[in-house]
């Protein structure tokens, strides 16, 4: 993961004394992968600019404007950011997630806790516990544990074969295979396959590709694509059925929800209709 602080700290985030340790996310000119890893220390993911997104075995986590991923400590994930993206990144010591998710997700970032962290990047990484700045790391991990969480989020399949589907149809969202037909590909009935499908994630094979569709469609409206352009590109006949779908699962239509999170960061906003 691109990141830096002035102090020149270890790579290792746990190998740094202190409580709470936080980065600044440095805009890269191409996508970026952290492969699978895992470390003590809880972490958060907080995009300024651009998409993160954060795989685990459980599922697929995403931090659109506005949003950050939690991953609590000690949990295998690989992370990935867009060409561009740009933000915050911190990490938490076990004993001072008291409140805070024991599960990754997706949490809402409040303007406090957008100023706390552009604050705590510029702190020296030995900051004294005792001082200001050990006061500012603890008003931070307050502001943090009263984040809501927000549902996006693709659960993902353990099972080998789903697992493969489910890469498929992340490469390559506007596949419209019928559920039939992936039975066939992967060599199961359909009523096995949607049985399975709803045992490993909790919901119907419309339902999580429909989960798909929202969480890659934010990521590129992220970046600036049209409405119409993403729904083509995700395989829907118009910019109105991909916004009539969003709607209807995320209670508002893809750019009010991508506006109101930019009016609170001072963005500007993308140029998308709907």
């Amino acid at each position: 993961m691109p990141v830096q602080h002035s102090q020149h700290p270890p790579q290792d985030p746990d190998a740094v004394a202190r409580p709470l340790y936080a980065l600044r996310i440095t805009p890269q000119a191409t996508r970026w992968e952290r492969p699978w890893h895992n470390h003590r220390k809880a972490q958060l993911l907080f995009p300024l600019a651009g998409v993160i997104t954060c795989e685990t075995d459980e599922g697929l986590w995403m931090a659109p404007p506005q949003c950050a991923v939690w991953i609590p400590g000690d949990m295998r994930h690989s992370v990935q950011g867009l060409e561009g993206t740009e933000g915050y990144c911190l990490f938490v010591e076990p004993e001072q997630v008291l409140g805070l998710p024991a599960a990754c997700c997706t949490l809402a970032v409040s303007p406090l806790l957008q100023a706390l962290l552009q604050r705590c990047v510029e702190i020296p990484v030995l900051y004294d516990l005792d001082g200001p700045q050990g006061r500012l790391m603890a008003v931070a991990l307050d502001e943090l544990a009263a984040a809501p969480q927000e549902q996006i989020h693709l659960p993902m399949p353990r099972h080998p074969r789903l697992r493969g589907m489910a890469a498929a149809l992340i490469e390559q969202p506007a596949e419209r295979r019928s559920l039939g037909g992936w039975g066939e590909r992967i060599g199961m009935s359909e009523r096995s396959l949607s049985r399975l499908i709803v045992a490993e994630t909790g919901l119907s094979f419309g339902q999580w590709q429909r989960q798909l569709h929202i969480l890659l469609g934010l990521k590129q409206l992220a970046r600036g694509e049209s409405v119409e352009s993403v729904a083509l590109g995700l395989g829907y006949e118009s910019a109105s059925a991909f916004i009539r779908m969003f709607k209807k699962a995320v209670g508002q239509p893809p750019a009010r929800f991508l506006t109101e999170r930019r009016m609170l960061l001072g963005a500007q906003e993308p140029g998308e209709q709907g």
